[in-house]
């Protein structure tokens, strides 16, 4: 992910590398160091440059804490999150996810002048999804395209997961006619094996994609996991058969399929092999697929 940022033509500063620390308890296992700890080098790297206008602060490991610190040698501070389970000190906070009751989420937990950034209106899109949107073709509800993508690391296995009951699905007389794409990233410990098996059943398989936008607007349904690919797919009117694959998307992917907005199988230990078959058999019907693009439709206008 270093390499992935400087090429993208970022400067980028890299905090010490610290032993693990046994008094760390949950989502401060991250960072390595306590919260003052990693704000003071922070600081160290900081204040040699020209004060930042904006300071963007991504962590779960991360509260009021370390942003009172900073506040100081910073100008605005913007938090993204999704756990609404912590204080901040910032004036700007984004999350990007859908809930039920997303405006009661952050009560109490940020200052009264925060602005606030809630739900899917606000998602962090690349660019090149907005322009693949405007030249997409219009779906039919007819399935000839899925696309399997689980992240970038995938740490459970779910691509392989797919793939077998894909093949399951194959061998039973169905998806003779649809092309199926897996993605992967680099990041997959298991990458060399599932391109092995992709080439030896006839699946297209690719690694580390820069096209991730025009891969989806050509498919039909996707298998994929809860993360910040529900707004991608949600902004393509991608019809999709979800699986948590972290503790941090467990209430959106509820929230999200009690909205009709992905077909949930649950947590990816409650998965099984025939779980995804059963999925496609039913989500593969045009009205249903067409019933969920609309659902996405009117949530991302």
């Amino acid at each position: 992910m270093n390499d992935l940022a400087r090429e993208q033509g970022f400067e980028l500063k890299i905090l010490p590398v610290a032993d693990p620390n046994d008094y760390l308890t949950g989502y401060g296992k991250w960072l390595t160091v306590t919260q003052e700890q990693d704000a003071a080098e922070t600081i160290e790297i900081v204040r040699k440059m020209d004060k930042a206008e904006r300071l963007v602060v991504d962590s779960y490991a991360i509260d009021c804490t370390w942003e009172k610190m900073l506040r100081p040698y910073v100008g605005e501070i913007m938090v993204i999150d999704d756990l609404a389970n912590r204080q901040h000190d910032c004036d700007v906070l984004l999350d990007q996810n859908f809930y039920l009751h997303k405006e009661m989420r952050y009560q109490g937990l940020v200052p009264a002048h925060c602005r606030m950034l809630l739900g899917p209106e606000y998602a962090l899109l690349r660019e090149e999804f907005y322009r693949v949107k405007a030249q997409m073709r219009e779906r039919d509800g007819r399935l000839r395209n899925i696309v399997v993508f689980y992240g970038g690391v995938d740490a459970t296995d779910e691509t392989s997961k797919a793939i077998d009951d894909l093949l399951v699905l194959r061998q039973l007389g169905g998806l003779i006619k649809v092309k199926v794409t897996v993605v992967v990233g680099a990041g997959n410990g298991r990458k060399e094996a599932i391109a092995k098996r992709c080439t030896e059943v006839g699946f297209t398989y690719l690694c580390q994609v820069s096209n991730m936008a025009e891969l989806m607007a050509e498919a039909d349904l996707m298998l994929g996991a809860g993360g910040s690919t529900t707004w991608e797919r949600c902004y393509l009117q991608l019809p999709a058969i979800v699986t948590a694959v972290a503790e941090n998307q467990f209430q959106i992917c509820e929230d999200c399929a009690a909205a009709g907005l992905i077909y949930y199988l649950g947590h990816w230990d409650q998965v099984k092999q025939g779980d995804i078959c059963r999925a496609i058999k039913e989500m593969s019907a045009p009205d249903k697929m067409l019933a969920m693009q609309r659902k996405m439709s009117q949530l991302m206008e």
